[in-house]
């Protein structure tokens, strides 16, 4: 190859590139606001999240279908650095430090219109009927109210308090533990007070019970 065909396809290349970079509706540019939220939700946080905000990994939460309070809320929490439990802070930090307040409301708005999916049921199925008294009536004997008077009779949720029917078990479990035993999530002091009062046990099936919930 000689000299000139070598710089011809270099520039080739890097213009190639270029217009890769410029495409404003393929680009995973966080730090552009110019970036759709629709784009961002499809190109970057699809990798977590899935396309329509269902996760295939119980590690991630599914955002279909979720209040758009609470994801707005949750993505101000992790731009300011409020909410620091090591799962967010360790993927969504970095994520969200350039986010605007147009591109935040766009991607709450953005799954809030998406239909959350059926998920397979990973807990314990014995557990089920158990989550259900707690969420439906609660613990009594520890004054621990019904998860439905917050969330919503088919776990649907309410602005700032999140849906939770059809939410990874596993994820539910980490984050009662979070605000059980730690400060990491500062904004949930009423579900600090609530989680106390919750064993292993109530934990486990009152999770099992909210990933395989009805009524999705």
């Amino acid at each position: 190859m000689n000299s000139a065909t070598h710089v011809l396809l270099v520039a080739v290349a890097a213009a190639v590139s270029s217009i890769g970079c410029s495409n404003i509706e393929r680009s995973r540019d966080l730090a552009n606001p110019k970036v759709s939220a629709t784009t961002m939700a499809q190109q970057v946080c699809s990798n977590c999240h899935g396309m329509t905000g269902s996760a295939e990994s119980p590690n991630f939460p599914n955002l279909a279908g979720q209040m758009e309070p609470y994801v707005i809320a949750q993505l101000n929490g992790f731009k300011s650095h409020n909410r620091h439990d090591p799962a967010g802070f360790e993927y969504m930090w970095g994520l969200s430090r350039s986010l605007t307040d147009e591109q935040i409301k766009g991607l709450a708005a953005y799954y809030a219109a998406q239909a959350p999916a059926v998920q397979r049921t990973e807990g314990d199925r014995s557990r089920i009927d158990a989550g259900k008294s707690i969420f439906t009536t609660g613990v009594a004997d520890k004054g621990v109210p019904a998860c439905a008077s917050c969330h919503g009779n088919q776990g649907q949720g309410n602005a700032t308090f999140p849906r939770l029917a059809g939410q990874h078990a596993d994820y539910l479990v980490k984050q009662l533990v979070v605000f059980q035993r730690t400060d990491e999530r500062p904004e949930g002091s009423v579900m600090k007070v609530v989680a106390h009062e919750l064993t292993k046990q109530n934990i486990d099936d009152v999770a099992s019970y909210l990933q395989a919930m009805p009524g999705l």
